[in-house]
């Protein structure tokens, strides 16, 4: 094979003239001949047994060229590509044959390639961070937390029902003296004052003792998801088994040794503050890293072809369905419940598709403007640290990824980390909406 050309036909096209040599060519037409004739039949031949030359006298010389065509086809555009240095980003080729014979084989390929990029004032790019302060109430917070994961329930005696308290109740509701499906519970915990029943049903038995039975009267509101119960008043039969209250236990050294591996409170108090700053610091971080992205994005300069949006929206809905099949799953039943069609999932994944391959493209051009080259010892490394977490024989990773591929990943992130060291950082304030936010 030989690339006889390269050259640009429109904005990320470009046309390859290819040549393959007579000899290919004639081996291939041999190949084809020996896999079709088995099933040619020749007058004069038995079935599969007429030569070569007999079937291309009879059916015309021509007659395996497309078979040999497909079996060359694809190697040799694959190495002319590699050649001229280009790559291509979807597999929609127009192919033109131009000519076929003894000599060998010329075809031309229009391919759809990678934009030119460019980028600059990627260094020195300006970005934002909160101030980390871990308060004496954050602190607190953390350890009521806890405190609520270690409380018991213990009943309530000697008094009447108040919000906060939980309600063991016995109840059924009726409509127009008639019992309505759905309207009855036995047992049930009900937590005064959570609003989970209707509105005015909690603040009803409040003021009631264990061992009541009693009428509760309210009405269902307009927009109840039954309608043929909304905005018709009700009446429940409700008993009033037990009342509970939960029992914190008291914060103390003793509680730090029943829930920790530390002996005082002080001390627990301190882990409790480190764990808080550097979960503020990896937030901090997160921040950062999407501002340098954001600013990546607009700096690049390119005329992205479609087919790279595409192609990306396709390798995420193809992981979104590795996701949702890892949590017992299908697609088509997500589709379902979601109400989503094909055409509207992936207008969801369009925005990030795009970012996506904007911030790669920058990335893969700041790579080549600092000359970027993995060693050998990264590339090994990064085979390593790919064949410990899948738990694979490494030398199964290196037939699954091509090392091409694995120093492109590898050039791309220490990009991203030449970036992001040249990073200009300086802390703002943040609001309190942004905090609420966050937490």
């Amino acid at each position: 094979m030989s690339l006889k050309s390269c050259n640009k036909v429109d904005t990320n096209r470009s046309q390859l003239e290819v040549a393959i040599s007579g000899e290919e060519f004639e081996k291939a037409l041999e190949a084809a001949y020996r896999r079709e004739n088995k099933k040619i039949m020749i007058p004069g031949f038995r079935k599969g047994k007429a030569p070569r030359a007999f079937v291309e006298k009879y059916y015309g010389e021509n007659v395996f060229y497309e078979d040999a065509i497909n079996d060359l086809y694809p190697a040799a555009l694959e190495s002319a590509v590699e050649e001229a240095g280009i790559e291509f980003v979807e597999d929609k080729i127009d192919f033109e044959l131009v000519s076929a014979g003894k000599d060998g084989l010329v075809f031309k390929a229009t391919v759809t390639t990678k934009p030119e990029v460019s980028i600059e004032n990627y260094k020195g790019i300006a970005v934002t961070q909160k101030p980390i302060t871990v308060t004496d109430e954050d602190v607190e917070a953390e350890i009521k937390k806890v405190q609520e994961r270690n409380s018991r329930m213990v009943t309530v005696e000697g008094r009447a029902a108040e919000n906060g308290d939980i309600a063991v109740i016995d109840f059924e509701g009726f409509v127009d003296g008639v019992a309505f499906e759905g309207g009855k519970g036995e047992n049930h915990n009900l937590t005064l004052g959570s609003g989970q029943f209707i509105p005015g049903f909690e603040d009803q038995i409040v003021g009631h003792s264990s061992g009541e039975e009693f009428d509760v009267n309210v009405t269902f509101p307009e927009e109840y998801h039954a309608s043929e119960l909304a905005g018709k008043p009700a009446v429940f039969k409700v008993k009033l088994h037990e009342l509970k209250v939960k029992e914190l236990p008291q914060v103390d050294d003793e509680f730090v040794k029943d829930v920790s591996e530390f002996d005082t409170l002080d001390a627990y108090k301190e882990d409790i503050r480190k764990h808080l700053t550097e979960a503020a610091e990896r937030r901090n971080k997160d921040e950062i890293e999407n501002q340098m992205v954001d600013k990546l994005v607009e700096l690049v300069q390119a005329e992205i072809p479609e087919a790279m949006y595409q192609n990306k929206i396709n390798d995420d809905i193809r992981d979104f369905d590795y996701r949702l099949q890892a949590q017992g799953l299908n697609f088509e039943t997500y589709m379902k419940y979601t109400g989503m069609n094909a055409e509207a999932l992936r207008a969801s994944f369009r925005p990030q598709a795009e970012r996506q391959v904007k911030v790669r493209l920058a990335l893969e051009k700041i790579a080549a403007l600092e000359e970027i080259k993995p060693t050998e010892e990264e590339i090994q490394a990064e085979y390593e640290k790919i064949a410990n977490a899948y738990s694979v024989e490494l030398e199964n990773v290196k037939k699954m990824i091509a090392e091409a591929d694995l120093v492109k990943d590898i050039a791309v992130e220490k990009a991203a980390g030449v970036v992001r060291d040249a990073l200009v950082i300086s802390e703002a304030a943040a609001s309190e909406e942004t905090e609420k936010a966050a937490e």
